[in-house]
C-alpha cells in the first residue's frame, strides 16, 4: 500500500504533463486557423493604414502632390490644427449625436420586426424576410438615389401624394438628415431584425409559458425574460450599428450633394473627403482619418470584448 501510495503522485505528475503540452497546442490552434485570413487582410488593411498614418505628419498639398514643392515634415501639427479648429469639433458633434439617433432608430426598428417575426403566419414572414433582406441586399448608391427620386422636388411620388409643389425636402438642415436616416435606417434594420428573431427562436418555450403562468403579461414577458436573455445579442447589435452608422459617407454624400448648404448636413467622413479632396490638404484629411480610425477601434474592442462575453455566457 505505501508503494503504490508513494508512486501515485509521480503517476499523476506524468499524466498532467501531456495534458499541459496539450492544452499549450489547443491555445495555439486557433492562431494556425487566423492566419489564412491575416495573410490576406494585414497587407490589405495594413498597409494604407500605416500610409494613412505617415501622411498625417506631413504638410502635404497639392503643390507636393504634383512635385513644385518639397513635402514637409511638421509632426503633430495636422492634429494641432485639428484641435484648434472649431469646425472639426462641431462635425464630430454632429456625427456623434447623428450616429446615435440611427442606432436607436435601427434597433427600435429591428425589435420590433423581430417581434412581428415571432406573431406573423408563415405567408407573411416569408413577404417581411423577403422584403427586408432586398433592403438589405441594395447598394447604398441605389438606396440613396431612389429615396432622393421618392422625395424628389418636381416628380418625386411624395410630394404628388402630399399634394405639395415645389417643396424641397434636402434644403432643410433637419429635413435632410431624417430623410438620410431614414435611408441608412432602411438599409440598416434587417440585420437586428434576422440576428433578434434569431435569438428569440432559440428562447425555449416553456420560460414564457412559466412567466405567462406566473401572470406576466406579453408586454413583462419581453421586457423581463426576452430582453435579459437577448441582451448578448442586443449589445453586438448595438456595437455593430454604432461601427456602421458612425462611418456613414455614401448615403449623406449623395442625398445631400456632399453634405448640404455650407456643410451643415455634413459628418466626419464626408468632412475628411472634403478637406482632403476639396481643398487638396490631404495631410489634414489623413489625420482626421487618423482620428476616425482610433475611435472605430476603441468601439471595436468593445466588440469583441462583448463577443467573448457572448461565448462565455452562451
Amino acid at each position: 500500500m505505501t508503494a503504490m501510495t508513494t508512486a501515485d503522485p509521480g503517476a499523476a505528475r506524468v499524466r498532467r504533463r501531456p495534458s499541459r503540452a496539450g492544452a499549450r497546442r489547443g491555445r495555439g490552434t486557433p492562431w494556425l486557423y487566423l492566419l489564412p485570413a491575416a495573410a490576406v487582410l494585414v497587407p490589405l488593411f495594413g498597409y494604407p493604414i500605416y500610409m494613412l498614418g505617415l501622411l498625417s505628419f506631413f504638410d502635404y498639398r497639392q503643390a507636393q502632390v504634383s512635385g513644385g514643392e518639397p513635402t514637409r515634415f511638421i509632426g503633430f501639427g495636422n492634429y494641432a490644427a485639428l484641435v484648434a479648429d472649431e469646425r472639426f469639433w462641431a462635425v464630430l458633434a454632429q456625427t456623434v449625436v447623428f450616429a446615435a439617433a440611427l442606432v436607436v432608430a435601427t434597433l427600435a426598428v429591428g425589435a420590433f420586426l423581430a417581434v412581428v417575426l415571432t406573431r406573423a403566419g408563415r405567408v407573411p414572414r416569408l413577404l417581411l424576410s423577403l422584403a427586408a433582406m432586398a433592403a438589405w441586399a441594395a447598394p447604398a448608391m441605389t438606396g440613396s438615389t431612389v429615396w432622393m427620386f421618392l422625395f424628389d422636388t418636381d416628380l418625386g411620388l411624395v410630394n404628388q401624394v402630399l399634394g405639395i409643389e415645389g417643396f424641397n425636402w434636402f434644403y432643410g438642415k433637419w429635413t435632410a438628415f431624417a430623410l438620410v436616416g431614414a435611408t441608412v435606417v432602411w438599409h440598416s434594420f434587417p440585420f437586428v431584425m434576422v440576428t433578434l428573431y434569431a435569438g428569440m427562436q432559440a428562447i425555449p418555450a416553456s420560460v414564457l409559458e412559466a412567466a405567462a403562468l406566473d401572470g406576466a403579461s406579453a408586454y413583462q414577458s419581453f421586457r423581463r425574460v426576452v430582453v435579459p436573455i437577448l441582451r448578448p445579442l442586443i449589445t453586438i447589435v448595438v456595437i455593430q450599428s454604432i461601427i456602421w452608422d458612425f462611418k456613414i459617407f455614401t448615403q449623406i454624400y449623395v442625398m445631400t450633394n456632399g453634405g448640404g448648404i455650407a456643410g451643415q448636413n455634413s459628418v466626419l467622413n464626408v468632412y475628411a473627403y472634403q478637406t482632403a479632396f476639396g481643398s487638396s490638404e490631404y495631410g489634414l484629411g489623413s489625420a482626421i482619418g487618423v482620428v476616425m480610425t482610433l475611435i472605430l477601434l476603441a468601439v471595436t474592442l468593445f466588440y469583441i470584448r462583448a463577443l467573448r462575453r457572448t461565448g462565455e455566457e452562451l
